[in-house]
């Protein structure tokens, strides 16, 4: 069910962005869209603390001046692991013998701000900065049973990345970023914790 509902999103954000890219090439040539899957590494303790593929960033910009722009992000990450069969103590005489599957879905959208090198060069490097909120949603499945807790968290994610122009006269090309991101998020799902959440990971897409 989680996969079909990333497929949507993916979809409706593709065809949005293809929608709007004839009038980002007429209307707005001092702007930049890029689309990039991401891989991201949980630090710290955390309910799933396993690397993960499964995201995916949408982002947008205009250039307020040469160097800086300024533009909407959204994008969205589950971390997911496996838990052996043990048993857990509910309290008040209650206790669960089972395998688990934890899940962590992070979805944070704000804006973000970038300052840029290069605009004009094949390798344009730049460091950025993304503020917003965070939805979250921390989940353990067990047989048919989902026990699942949602947050909201505020959530700040410094970057840093070269978007890479074959032809710099052109805005199509590839985009390349490290970044780490830190959410408030916190909650508890059975016996276990969570208190922030702490990525460091990679993006890799394309460019506009």
């Amino acid at each position: 069910m989680k996969t079909m509902k990333y497929l949507k999103i993916v979809a409706l954000s593709a065809v949005l962005l293809a929608g709007v890219r004839p009038a980002h090439a007429q209307l707005f040539p001092d702007s930049y869209i890029n689309i990039d899957w991401q891989m991201n590494v949980p630090l710290g303790s955390s309910l799933a603390d396993k690397a993960s593929g499964w995201g995916m960033n949408f982002e947008g910009g205009y250039f307020v001046t040469p160097e800086i722009t300024v533009g909407p992000f959204i994008s969205y990450q589950t971390n997911l692991q496996k838990i052996h069969r043990q048993t857990l103590d509910l309290g008040d005489g209650a206790a669960l013998t089972t395998n688990q599957k934890h899940s962590v879905f992070q979805l944070p959208f704000g804006v973000t701000g970038r300052y840029n090198w290069l605009k004009n060069s094949i390798f344009q490097p730049y460091a950025g900065l993304k503020l917003g909120a965070c939805y979250a949603e921390f989940s353990s499945y067990y047989y048919i049973v989902k026990q699942y807790t949602d947050t909201w968290g505020f959530f700040l994610s410094p970057e840093i990345g070269v978007s890479i122009f074959p032809v710099p006269s052109y805005r199509l090309g590839f985009h390349v970023a490290l970044y780490y991101s830190y959410a408030t998020n916190n909650g508890d799902v059975l016996t276990y914790s969570v208190n922030n959440l702490n990525n460091f990971g990679i993006r890799v897409g394309v460019s506009f």
